[in-house]
């Protein structure tokens, strides 16, 4: 029972699909899980085992009856605690919504419950997903799987260590600035940020914002194609919705990659990022020209990409949390909210309508450098995971941090662009904390990048180191 928490989501669904396995010992197997490691981690915060058990049974009755399988199957998951869940608490991670109970669902989750993914709890993160580390005054800090005393990221930190540690399969997460790729690299899991409308996102107040999305993550690139299957796909309420159907996911992930150029950039030209983290990727660069690939040091001009990203992001604050702050007050939401809801009401139309401009100026210089470059490489985080007790980290390599999220520019200058990214495990520094390889495709190539993450996968496997803690292995009885 043990061995099925660590098999991948792709073969535990094959086994669950031809009758090798039951959804209900499927979901013993990890509730068993959770109740071993879960006290030390802290990544499921809202736990619904009995709920889940009735919805595993369920699925069993389901498969014997002959009814259709959704994709999903039978596989346990958590859902990221700022996702809307029908009768499930909800808490954003805020006191203020501590016994919130949702009527209905996101679409996200209506797409994987209605793939037949099996709901047992939600996950952690930080208070309404602000910033990369999850913490939050309702739940406290969830810890790093591979250094207890770490951070796992955020903000679907509670959803890569349940993944990391073996509690579920399958994840789902948002990503504004990292927050699906941040976590995957601090995690040794796979963190998949699609184009805008790759996933749509319903109910939204903003239909046409760009900034955030909906992804899946799993602990091998094949489980996130897998998921991709579920949440991918046009939603007439979603006004950036694509139209791509999404079983371009169910094709097969082999490519040939000779003589395909791809760009390797260790700070795209300004960022700070840790020698750790270059050291450590740097060792793995070899394999893309095993793979056939031809690969240069170069990278596009990201000027005013910083400018760029600070200013939608306060913008976003600003529409978010106006009416929380008139309804809760607000001194009921952590300082860095509070701040960056504040930058966003000192924005002008001007200053909001320049900045577009220049995002889409930047855009087009990344797609023509795309068009000679078929991938960008650079890492997924600009630090390894850092010690839990910080908020974050205030300075790399000695240059100070001036706001709490610019040690994550990495990702968060990529989430401008509007293309599509992927963090996937890239070894571990010599302490034995992981990192993450990020990989930049062209606009709406999910496919070709889920490939190359892939076949980089499949030549270094690094996946297959478990966590331990306190030198006792996750997958221990």
């Amino acid at each position: 029972m043990n061995e099925l928490i660590w098999l991948t989501a792709v073969e535990l669904a094959a086994m669950l699909r031809r009758g090798d396995v039951s959804a209900v010992d499927v979901l013993q197997a990890h509730l068993a899980q959770i109740d071993r490691v879960n006290p030390a981690l802290n990544a499921i915060v809202t736990y619904l085992p009995e709920q889940a058990l009735e919805l595993a049974r369920a699925a069993d009755e389901r498969q014997v009856r002959g009814e259709e399988l959704g994709v999903l199957h039978g596989l346990p998951i958590a859902h990221k605690d700022l996702f809307e869940t029908a009768g499930i608490r909800t808490t954003m991670g805020s006191p203020v919504f501590s016994d919130f109970i949702p009527e209905s669902d996101d679409l996200t989750i209506a797409r994987l419950k209605a793939a037949g993914c099996i709901t047992l709890g939600k996950t952690n993160v930080p208070e309404f997903g602000a910033g990369s580390h999850t913490f939050n005054r309702l739940f406290g800090a969830t810890a790093n799987p591979y250094d207890l005393s770490k951070t796992c990221g955020g903000s679907s930190g509670g959803s890569a260590v349940a993944l990391a540690a073996g509690m579920m399969p399958i994840a789902d997460g948002g990503d504004m600035g990292g927050s699906l790729r941040n976590p995957a690299s601090f995690c040794n899991v796979v963190g998949l940020r699609p184009s805008p409308g790759r996933v749509p996102s319903y109910p939204a107040a903003n239909a046409w914002a760009t900034l955030s999305v909906s992804g899946p993550m799993g602990r091998t690139v094949q489980d996130v194609a897998l998921i991709m299957q579920a949440i991918a796909g046009y939603d007439s309420r979603s006004p950036i919705s694509l139209h791509q159907p999404p079983t371009v996911f169910a094709e097969k992930l082999e490519r040939d990659f000779e003589d395909v150029k791809i760009a390797w950039s260790p700070d795209l030209g300004s960022l700070c990022v840790d020698s750790r983290v270059v050291e450590t990727i740097e060792r793995q660069l070899p394999v893309f020209g095993d793979l056939g690939c031809k690969v240069g040091q170069a990278h596009p001009d990201f000027s005013d990409a910083y400018d760029i990203f600070h200013t939608l992001r306060a913008w976003s604050f600003e529409l978010s949390f106006a009416e929380y702050f008139a309804e809760f007050g607000e001194d009921n939401f952590k300082e860095t909210i509070r701040w960056n809801a504040a930058k966003g009401r000192s924005l002008s139309a001007p200053q909001i309508s320049r900045i577009q401009v220049k995002q889409t100026e930047l855009y087009h210089r990344v797609r023509e450098f795309l068009e000679t470059y078929e991938f960008l490489l650079l890492p997924t985080a600009q630090v390894p995971p850092f010690p839990i007790e910080w908020e974050y980290p205030q300075e790399i390599n000695g240059a100070p941090m001036q706001t709490y999220i610019d040690w994550m520019m990495s990702c968060a200058f990529i989430t401008v662009t509007s293309l599509p990214a992927i963090s996937v495990p890239c070894g571990f520094t010599r302490e034995g904390l992981p990192v993450g390889l990020q990989i930049v495709g062209r606009p709406h190539s999910e496919f070709k990048l889920l490939q190359l993450a892939y076949a980089f996968q499949e030549a270094t496997r690094f996946y297959e180191r478990r966590p331990s803690f306190g030198g006792v292995a996750a997958s221990s009885a």
